[in-house]
This record gives C-alpha cells, structure tokens and sequence, in this order.
C-alpha cells in the first residue's frame, strides 16, 4: 500500500483538486506545490512569472517539491504541471512514492482553463492559441509524464467522484464503502 501519491498531469487536468479529495477520502494530508511556491514568493504565480521569469519560477518550484518530499508520513502531493520539465524532479518523484499521471486531451484542457487567467503560460491567448499552446505543452511533457508516472488515469469524461475511484482502485487503494467526495473541499492539509 503506497504511503504517498504524487500526482502529475497538465494545467486543469484536476490535480490540485483531486489531490483534496483523495487525502479527504483516506484521510491523509495533502499539499499543493503551487500552493508552495505562491507562499514562498510572496505571490501568485503568474506575478512570479511576470517579475521573475519562467526559470526563477522553475527554480522555485523545484525547492518546493524538495521540501515537499522530505515531509514524513501518508502524503498526497499534487506536483505543479511543469515540474516534470526539470531532470532532477523527475528523479525526485520516481523515488518518492507512486506517481499517478491524470491525463487528459487537450480539448479537455483547454475547456477548463475557459480564458487563460492564471495560467501564465496561456494568458492573453485567444481559444485557438490557448488550444494550440495546450497541444505544443502536451506533446513536450507527454514522454516526461509517462517516464515518471508509475500509474495513468484518463479523466476525460469523468466526474470528480469517478476520477478518485479509478485513482485509488488503479493504486490498489480502498474505494468501497466511502462517503462521495462530494464537493471540492480541503480535507487534512499539510501546512506549506
């Protein structure tokens, strides 16, 4: 029974999400890398990208997982989607735990990020450039995904309920018998 989940995946792909019900419904902590870096920063990411640059940001998020990772005890980890991009990270989190790949299509993704706002990487895009920037960011991070990714779960389609289901019956984790998730709220969060 693995005793840390580290989910990885692309922007809106639901692991920030997932990452609280899944510790919600094993009653276990959870944190955020974004959430980490946003706290070490002093501001959102996309401030951190505009004052700072993508690499500053990428150097930070790495420091994130990093003290992330040496955190004791049951944990789920949702990792930022770009962690991956870094050669260190990925050997980081193949040690760290199972790492479960929420995969998605990119008009999947492209649905859910509506506007762009808050995703740096997409703002100011129309949907035709939003979607062709998804699809370039996808086609780059695939191969890094799947080198870490111990486990896939495909979400297109799927309700929130029905994504932590397959989680935790793909990770060999107990499913029957729990309460529904029910609506994204916070379970036992591990303090950043």
């Amino acid at each position: 029974m693995p005793e840390r989940l580290l989910l990885v995946g692309m922007m809106a792909s639901g692991k920030s999400t997932v990452a609280r019900l899944v510790a919600k419904r094993l009653d276990w902590d959870w944190v955020d890398t974004d959430e980490v870096v946003v706290r070490n920063g002093g501001a959102s990411i996309p401030d951190l990208f505009a004052r700072h640059g993508e690499l500053h940001f990428r150097a930070e998020e790495r420091r994130a997982l990093e003290s992330v990772l040496g955190r004791p005890g049951p944990l789920v980890i949702s990792v930022g989607g770009g962690a991956v991009l870094d050669p260190a990270n990925r050997a980081s989190l193949r040690a760290a735990g199972t790492v479960v790949w929420l995969r998605a299509r990119s008009d999947t993704l492209v649905g859910r990020v509506r506007d762009g706002a808050g995703r740096p990487l997409l703002v100011g895009q129309s949907p035709d450039e939003r979607m062709a920037t998804l699809r370039a960011l996808d086609a780059a991070r695939r191969p890094l995904y799947t080198e870490v990714a111990g486990e896939i779960v495909d979400v297109d389609g799927l309700d929130l309920p029905a994504v932590v289901d397959r989680l935790l019956a793909t990770v060999g984790l107990p499913t029957a018998g729990a309460d529904s998730p029910g609506p994204p709220t916070p379970g036992r969060k591990a303090r950043p």
